[in-house]
């Protein structure tokens, strides 16, 4: 085949593919009245997540699995805002993690809002100023967030769904990297890139700034001042890329929790999330522990925080774990757990993400 023929095959593939993305669309805007009519909620996290698994259950070649959920939630997620547009709240400013993360999963049609803090994305949707919240979780290197299980702890919002999200980092300034003084961004991904800027930067300051996004708004009018922040912010501020993936780990990644008023049906394949707190006494968490195994309960997190600031205790322990809090063996762990410690939370239940 010639190139001339390649290429006009593939239009006629494009408009294939454009042709039933509109049939898709018009069926999604029924259905979007079907649920309207029935009360019913626009997101269904656990619909979804069983599309995504059954298109990718399958032989894929030459695609790549990653590639084709990426493709397929941005279709899921246009389509999803043809029933209703989604008001979601993230932690900003723009071209952070947290908008990349938004993006990613609800799409650019959605109406993404911006706040100053972890514990303004809960409040924005518990107002109901948004409909739905994004908020990080937990990061391959530097792990848990605290805020985050904090505001789980106190807020009566529920987790909707898990997104992952790659985390490759980026120096960004306008000057040659050989020139550069100082280097902004926030501590997080300062921490993730130690190694590189000990090797490349070691006499650069280190300079925290509250969002990868503020940093690289910092260095505009710094010459000789550069940021670590996502390829992304270079195009937005008028950066240039002096370095690209710059963190220590290659698979760096974040987890994001989707916040909002419901959890989400069983898929068969689900986590759940609770917190608990114990009596401050000998072998108190062993034996919270217990029901879990007894159960076959496969923890996967288990984080311990102080209650409401306290530096001595009491303590809560947040812990993830395999299962639906609506099936047998789950409930039966819960209610073994809750007559073994003085409080039980249990924050959602929710598709597992890769």
């Amino acid at each position: 085949m010639s190139l001339e023929a390649a290429r006009e095959r593939i239009d006629q593939i494009d408009e294939q593919i454009i042709q039933l993305l509109r049939q898709r669309g018009q069926i999604v805007q029924e259905i979007g009245q079907i649920k309207d009519a029935g009360g019913l909620a626009v997101y269904d996290p656990a619909r979804e997540a069983q599309v995504l698994d059954k298109l990718t259950s399958g032989n894929l070649t030459p695609l790549d699995k990653d590639a084709v959920v990426a493709i397929y939630r941005q279709i899921i997620a246009a389509c999803r805002n043809l029933e209703r547009t989604m008001r979601v709240a993230f932690l900003g400013p723009q071209y952070t993690f947290s908008h990349i993360a938004a993006l990613q999963y609800f799409g650019p049609t959605a109406e993404l809002s911006a706040t100053a803090a972890i514990e303004e994305v809960f409040s924005t949707v518990e107002r109901g100023a948004a409909d739905y919240g994004i908020v990080p979780i937990e990061n391959s290197i530097q792990g848990v967030e605290a805020r985050t299980l904090d505001c789980l702890f106190e807020s009566n919002l529920l987790i909707c769904a898990e997104s992952y999200v790659p985390i490759h980092l980026h120096l960004l300034a306008n000057c040659e990297l050989e020139r550069v003084q100082a280097v902004h961004s926030h501590p997080q991904p300062l921490g993730q890139c130690r190694q590189w800027l000990r090797a490349n930067l070691p006499e650069a300051e280190l300079v925290h700034e509250s969002s990868t996004a503020a940093a690289a708004a910092a260095i505009i009018e710094e010459p000789y001042h550069a940021a670590i922040a996502a390829a992304e912010a270079a195009d937005a501020y008028g950066l240039q890329v002096l370095a690209s993936n710059i963190e220590d780990q290659a698979d760096n990644r974040t987890r994001f929790f989707v916040i909002g008023p419901h959890s989400a049906a069983s898929t068969g394949r689900d986590k759940t999330s609770l917190v608990f707190t114990t009596e401050h006494q000998s072998g108190a968490l062993y034996r919270t522990l217990a029901p879990f195994s007894d159960h076959n309960i496969n923890l996967t997190l288990i984080q311990s925080r102080p209650a409401h600031g306290a530096v001595a205790g009491p303590y809560y322990f947040y812990v993830d774990f395999d299962g639906h809090a609506a099936s047998v063996e789950v409930a039966e762990a819960v209610e073994a757990l809750r007559e073994c410690c003085s409080f039980v939370k249990i924050l959602g239940s929710y598709p597992e993400a890769g």
